[in-house]
């Protein structure tokens, strides 16, 4: 191996080799190879029913790939469980928000934290209500507000989530997302339903995560307007296959491409 290509492959965060899923006899995602480096804003799009969802659902374990494999930051985590896949590092949010909508905006938070590795009691310190386990409910109560200022959710932090209007539902699930300590975060389709305003500040939202946590995102959408001012590399999928891979004005200039999305 060359030790240019070498190097790049050790900046990769994500990488898919001919991945695929069938459910009876229908290939819903075939030989998709995916190659995302650290730090990246990576855009994952295409037609209805394209099998970019299923491709999310496959990188968190929720489906178990028929053929292929993906690696995350060099470790093959493939058919994997959802949850070795969270611990690993892989964290998501939903096309329909999925929040605790019954707890506070900060518990939402808090449930995230709970699950992140640098936020860890052993059952032992716990039950016996040991100092290091008032020292860790701190921590993690100053980290879910320090989370909460840079989503600008600090005033409602103590609002049921339902209560929320809907483009900060959209911004509380993301950060309950990085509570986790995320080494990739998907978000699927973040700006659906948003208005042009919303839209615009979760733009600036998603950089933020980007240079702020020095994060690696994949993002799903159906606005190409986003994803042209966000990303600038895209795979485009159509059928469960790929259609087009590159710089995003070259992706979405691509003949093929136009015609999947507006037809002939």
């Amino acid at each position: 191996m060359r030790k240019g290509q070498a190097l790049m492959e050790e900046t990769l965060m994500l990488e898919t080799k001919n991945l695929g899923i069938s459910f009876g006899g229908l290939k819903a995602a075939q030989d998709v190879n995916l190659k995302i480096k650290k730090n990246q804003l990576y855009g994952l799009i295409g037609p209805n029913g394209a099998g970019k969802t299923t491709i999310f659902n496959m990188l968190t374990g929720v489906y178990k790939p028929t053929t292929g494999t993906f690696w995350l930051d060099g470790e093959n985590l493939t058919g994997s469980s959802e949850e070795t896949i969270n611990r690993k590092g892989i964290a998501r949010t939903f096309q329909n928000i999925r929040l605790f909508n019954n707890m506070s905006v900060i518990r939402n938070v808090l449930v995230g934290l709970h699950n992140s590795p640098s936020f860890r009691c052993t059952p032992f310190e716990s039950m016996l209500r040991l100092p290091r386990h008032f020292e860790t409910e701190a921590a993690m109560r100053n980290k879910a507000k320090e989370l909460l200022r840079i989503f600008g959710l600090e005033e409602e932090r103590n609002q049921l989530a339902c209560n929320l209007p809907y483009g900060k539902q959209r911004k509380l699930e993301i950060a309950r997302a990085l509570a986790t300590s995320p080494k990739l975060l998907l978000l699927d389709e973040p700006a659906a339903g948003m208005n042009p305003n919303e839209t615009a500040e979760l733009m600036e939202t998603v950089r933020l995560i980007r240079d702020q946590f020095d994060m690696t995102i994949l993002l799903i959408e159906h606005d190409l307007k986003f994803v042209s001012g966000l990303c600038n590399e895209v795979t485009v999928l159509n059928f469960g296959t790929v259609l087009a891979q590159g710089p995003v004005a070259e992706a979405l200039n691509n003949p093929a491409v136009i015609e999947a999305y507006i037809g002939k």
